[in-house]
């Protein structure tokens, strides 16, 4: 149990490491929201190393603690909505063993879009965000894409590393 919290506290950290050198980096593209996502790195690691559990109690805290720093919360908000749409569906599909991690990343990045364009349809009380879709959905993909490789690449270096709580 130790072991499991002290991994956890490291994921915290990295994953807050993660989103405060994203806000540092300039990233646009024109879409407003848009994020390069290398906080999710950290969730996709989690999701293949420890749980899904695990994963949803990290994308929570990390959520709502780097809100807090370097963001709203309206920021959290979103980030919570695409976070818990992303995880869930990257969750069903790491559960279906079908898909490559590369390609649970990509839904990730997706799915992730698709619920944050949800609240602000909700917040603008109006389907004019939707416009944004075809580009969020590129986005998503690409950047998706991108953390999938690289969690690819880290979890067979990492495959040594046991955490109790593979494959649950």
């Amino acid at each position: 149990m130790k072991v499991r919290a002290a991994y956890f506290g490291v994921f915290t950290a990295l994953a807050l490491i993660f989103s405060y050198v994203e806000s540092l980096i300039p990233f646009h593209i024109g879409i407003p929201g848009a994020k390069l996502g290398l906080a999710n790195l950290v969730i996709v690691i989690v999701l293949y190393k420890m749980n899904v559990k695990s994963a949803y109690l990290l994308s929570v805290t990390r959520v709502v603690l780097s809100g807090f720093i370097f963001g709203s919360m309206f920021g959290i908000l979103y980030s919570l909505a695409g976070g818990l749409l992303s995880l869930t569906v990257m969750a069903v599909m790491r559960r279906t063993q079908g898909f490559s991690v590369i390609g649970v990343s990509i839904a990730g990045g997706v799915f992730h879009n698709i619920g944050q364009l949800i609240v602000a349809m909700i917040v603008v009380e109006s389907y004019s965000a939707s416009y944004y879709l075809p580009a969020l959905l590129i986005t998503g993909l690409i950047t998706g894409l991108m953390i999938g490789i690289t969690a690819n690449e880290m979890l067979k270096r990492l495959v040594n590393l046991q955490m109790g709580m593979e494959g649950r």
